[in-house]
Formats: C-alpha cells, structure tokens, sequence
C-alpha cells in the first residue's frame, strides 16, 4: 500500500491553510476508501449498510463534547446500503472507531506538543464514550525548509527541518498506546512525511525515505491501516 496520493494531490490543489480543515477532511476520504480496500470485515459491512463514516463529528460522553476528524460506525435504524459508493457518508447512531488528525507544517517544537496533548485527550475521550470503541491518530509533518503560512507575512526557515521531523517522530512514539480494551491509550497511530513549502504547490510531495518512518515501523502508514482492519475485524 502506498501513502494516501489523493491527500499530496489535494495539497497541490489548493495548498495549507492552518484555519482550514479541507486538509483534514481531504485525508480522511482517504484512510476511508484505504480501509475499504484493504480491510475485509470492513468493507463487508460498508456495502451491506451496517457501517457508515462521518467527517468533524461531535463525540459526545456526559457534558463533554470533542469534534473528531473521522468516525466510522453503525447507522442508525432505516439507513439503507451507500447508492452510488462503498460506503454511505452518515451520521452513526454509535461509533467504532475515531480518527483525529493533526499536522505540524512549521515551528515543530511547538505545534508538536500541542498536537501531542491533543492526542492524548482524544483517546481518553473516545475510551470514556465507550471501551470498545477505537481510537487512532494521524500527524503530518513537513519536511520542506522553508514554509510561507497564510498566517504570516514572511517565509519561515526551517534550520535543520531533518531534525526537526525526527523529534516530532520520537514525541509520536511515546504516545500512550493500547495493548487491548483494558488498557490505556491509542489503538494506533501514524506518521505521514510531506516536503510542501506552501508556495510552490506542484511540488509538494510524500517523504518516504528517512526521517519518516519506514515499511515495517508501528508509525507507517501501512501498519496504521493493518492495526485498525485487525482491531476492527476483532472487535466488530
């Protein structure tokens, strides 16, 4: 499995805006149609009508509320098999599992542990709503030297952008990890690796050589949507 080409081709579209979620939902139709490729028990219950997906859906435990990048789950009593797809885009009475994405483009040291607290709040959220339920976690990180944020008025330089991906790399890896339903943390969770300077879009593109993580590491994409099809088909 390669990393997701509709996510680099939706960034040479229309490029990074850090207020924008059209990033997040763009990768998020893409773990959606790899899961449905790659994972059996899946897209089983997609094309029967038994498992449906939502974008920036709002997970409610109690009084608290977290808005969720991705969620897949069973509909709610009526819904009919997708139409035109293989999956229906619906809300679900109940979610199995919930995706949160983040993306650190620039200043890395900083972006990095806020995307990481975030994480962390997500899992523990998504495990209050219900122990069984899945909980993942995507970040990207740029590799690019430079990045002209819409933010900002100048380019920002990025020293050592090598290393700095390598630590946002180590700070994925120690994330709280969920060895089965009793436990504590993230189901699993991933790395994606672009070089995207935010001005010259057609170049944006996947890193898939060191510093991001190779085939055979848990942070690979491939690995990612392995976990989630094994704890799916497990659970569900």
């Amino acid at each position: 499995m390669v990393a997701p080409r509709a996510f680099v081709e939706h960034l040479r579209t229309v490029g990074y805006h850090p207020r924008s979620n059209k990033h997040s939902n763009a990768l998020s139709e893409a773990i959606v149609a790899d899961l449905i490729e790659n994972c059996p028990r899946l897209a089983e219950q997609a094309v029967d009508g038994r498992l449906v997906y939502a974008l920036n859906f709002d997970l409610i435990y109690g009084q608290s509320q977290w808005n969720v990048d991705l969620v897949l789950g069973a509909p709610p009593p009526g819904t009919g098999p997708p139409e035109d797809s293989l999956i229906r885009r619906a809300y679900p009475a109940t979610v199995h599992l919930a995706v949160e994405l983040k993306s650190v483009m620039t200043e890395h040291r900083k972006a990095v542990k806020n995307r990481k607290r975030d994480f962390e709040a997500h899992h523990d959220h998504v495990h209050r709503y219900a122990s069984g339920s899945i909980a993942a976690a995507l970040m990207v990180i740029n590799a690019a030297s430079t990045f002209k944020s819409p933010l900002k008025g100048e380019v920002t330089v990025h020293k050592d952008p090598v290393e700095l991906v390598e630590h946002c790399v180590r700070e994925m890896r120690n994330l709280s990890m969920r060895p089965d339903p009793a436990g504590h943390g993230l189901e699993a969770s991933a790395v994606l690796v672009v070089n995207m300077d935010n001005e010259d879009l057609q170049s944006t593109e996947f890193v898939v050589t060191a510093p991001a993580p190779p085939v055979g590491d848990p942070l690979h994409y491939d690995a990612f949507v392995q976990r989630l099809c094994t704890t799916y088909t497990e659970r569900f």
